[in-house]
């Protein structure tokens, strides 16, 4: 599943919330097609609690843990839950259709599962920012319009209503201007790509323009971006099925300056293949700047002419992409 903006907004957006009272919680998850033994549901102020799987292949623990958002994990995808006092969680999902199948039942979970059916409305509005402007201003009106009326109509902790309250709010107008990213990222396709000129890793700098004669598909990533770290294990194969084909894998970080050395022993530590490059100003670095990048991480896919295939091309974890490189390189 293509997950765009959504997740780090609303998961750091809300986290602010949380509060320093400690309560009981009673968590369990059965989860059909799991993609580990651990999940970790995390929160603010470093909160971390990690809960292996049983002998009855069920994810059960008690633990403390104040009220307010959290996000669990199963190290390869996430979303978000809420946690009141003396809850107890039962949580049910698929993990090949993790999203779509996650039910909570049990004590205090009713914000949990907003938060579910959220994510999916959430997810449904990104199909339309292929849709003209006035199009795509009627679906995001109609959403807000679901999203605070179901808000309004159900049974929530106060705090978590004042929170999402704000949180919609601070999404509409994130989703806006990625619509705007996105309609200019798609009139970019066809045309010269923007150059770079950056510091490889192996040594020495690596122009755009050294690669042509190539496809080159872009990863724009960084150390402390955890979906970009969870897009690697799928690059890594990605890079490995089309070895030996007319195409490079470019990875450009676009971590600060000052952290230059904890990107060289990522890089090491991992042993990241492809064409590894520094970006020279994070953020604000012209390659960046130019395919007007508000999130990572962000793909790119150039042909061997230096044009723009697609300026926000699929995942290494998408099928899409495989289909796409197949139709070009073989």
């Amino acid at each position: 599943m293509k997950k765009l903006f959504v997740t780090g907004l609303l998961i750091f957006g809300t986290l602010s919330v949380v509060g320093q009272s400690k309560n009981q919680i009673k968590f369990t998850a059965k989860i059909a097609n799991r993609n580990s033994d651990t999940l970790v549901i995390r929160g603010k102020d470093n909160f971390k609690q990690v809960i292996p799987i049983n002998k009855k292949e069920t994810f059960a623990a008690s633990f403390d843990a104040p009220k307010g958002f959290y996000v669990f994990s199963d190290g390869t995808e996430s979303s978000r839950l809420y946690l009141k006092p003396n809850s107890e969680v039962n949580l049910t999902m698929n993990a090949k259709e993790f999203d779509e199948t996650i039910v909570f039942s049990g004590k205090g979970v009713e914000e949990s599962n907003f938060l579910a059916q959220q994510a999916l409305r959430n997810e449904k509005l990104e199909g339309a920012f292929s849709k003209e402007p006035a199009e795509f201003t009627t679906i995001l009106e109609a959403k807000k319009k679901t999203d605070f009326e179901s808000l309004e109509k159900g049974n929530f902790d106060p705090e978590f209503v004042t929170a999402m309250k704000s949180n919609l709010e601070r999404f509409n107008q994130f989703a806006v201007e990625n619509y705007e990213r996105a309609a200019k990222a798609n009139k970019m396709n066809g045309k010269p790509s923007p150059e770079f000129d950056y510091d490889n890793y192996k040594g020495g700098k690596t122009k755009l323009s050294d690669l042509k004669g190539k496809y080159v598909y872009i990863d724009l990533w960084a150390t402390w971006c955890a979906p970009c770290r969870a897009e690697i294990p799928y690059l890594q194969k990605i890079e490995e099925k089309y070895h030996g084909k007319n195409i490079e894998f470019v990875s450009i970080s676009i971590d600060k300056a000052k952290d230059n050395e904890k990107w060289k022993k990522f890089v090491a530590d991992k042993n990241l293949g492809g064409v590894q490059l520094f970006a020279d100003k994070d953020w604000e670095s012209e390659f960046v700047v130019n395919y007007g990048v508000m999130g990572i991480p962000r793909f790119i896919l150039i042909d061997p002419k230096g044009n723009i295939v697609s300026s926000d091309a699929e995942r290494p974890s998408s099928p899409e992409l495989q289909k796409q490189l197949d139709s070009l390189l073989n």
